[in-house]
């Protein structure tokens, strides 16, 4: 009974798992000072490359290259995440006490804010900044071309590039 290409994929990861785990939690351990979040990271990075079955071989040609890219992306969102989250906690402890949403609101209103980070990502900072602007502060295109030193058509084009890049992330 020979091996199916399932068995052969899972064959070749438990490999580059026994190789190089080690190594790239020692990697992501020296760039956050954390070990448990690094191990968590490193997991989280065998399992993105375990999923992602057309990218396998590639990574057993530069394994450590290409799982330093994987856990470099990882470690992006995780700073990106933690940002979001702190600014966040920041906007809470700004507010009077009877405005302070329930935990569930706050959950939610958390878990809104990194969907659209993700959503948004890929779109350049000044494009970000325009589109948050324009949608979440609701302030005119003319304050947001003065607080970004651009041009207002410039405002225009980043907001319907973000709408685009939006409405093509929408099932």
């Amino acid at each position: 009974m020979g091996m199916t290409e399932a068995d052969a994929l899972a064959q070749d990861v438990a490999m580059l798992y026994q190789n190089n785990h080690r190594w790239l939690s020692a990697w992501l351990r020296a760039k956050m000072g954390n070990k448990a979040d690094a191990e968590d990271l490193a997991q989280d990075t065998f399992i993105r490359v375990l999923c992602a079955h057309t990218s396998t071989q590639m990574a057993l040609r530069e394994p450590r290259a290409y799982l330093a890219t994987v856990a470099g992306r990882l470690l992006a969102n995780f700073y990106r995440r933690q940002s979001i989250e702190r600014t966040y906690l920041e906007v809470l402890a700004n507010m009077p006490q009877s405005e302070i949403p329930s935990l569930e609101t706050q959950a939610l209103m958390k878990e809104a804010l990194l969907e659209i980070d993700q959503m948004l990502d890929g779109l350049g900072h000044k494009v970000k900044q325009a589109f948050v602007m324009a949608q979440f502060e609701e302030l005119p295109y003319a304050e947001i071309a003065e607080r970004l030193g651009v041009s207002l058509r410039s405002v225009k084009n980043y907001v319907a590039r973000a709408m685009v890049h939006c409405s093509a992330m929408l099932p």
